[in-house]
């Protein structure tokens, strides 16, 4: 899959970590850096601090935490455009019925089009 668009620098939250490892895998694929995997609502906060990720992809479940509380205490210091995934969207809807979704399982093409809409490109 062909990518037009410019490569970013993606910090991937995630308490999974076959499903991260797996993720950076196909944002590699895409294009794209992964300057980050944690599994953790602290960890990421401190990592997109840290090291500035062009996008967040935010599991709504961290152990412990949550992707929501993360992008709420980055986005106190430094806003970043994010998505964030769940494996039930139905209550991530209901918190943030604006935010951009992913809904677990999801394809390269879903994940490549969420990527567009989160940046502002589609």
């Amino acid at each position: 899959m062909e990518s037009h668009n410019k490569s970013l620098k993606i910090l991937v939250a995630e308490d999974d970590e076959m499903v991260g490892e797996m993720l950076e895998g196909i944002l590699s694929y895409l294009g794209h850096e992964v300057c980050a995997i944690e599994s953790t609502e602290t960890g990421t906060v401190e990592a997109a601090l840290e090291r500035m990720p062009d996008l967040l992809i935010a599991d709504f479940h961290l152990s412990p935490g949550s992707g929501i509380a993360a992008v709420d205490r980055i986005a106190q210091t430094r806003p970043c455009p994010h998505i964030l995934v769940s494996g039930s969207i139905a209550r991530v809807r209901e918190l943030r019925p604006h935010a951009i979704m992913l809904e677990k399982p999801y394809t390269v093409a879903g994940l490549a089009s969420a990527i567009h809409r989160a940046c502002g490109q589609a």
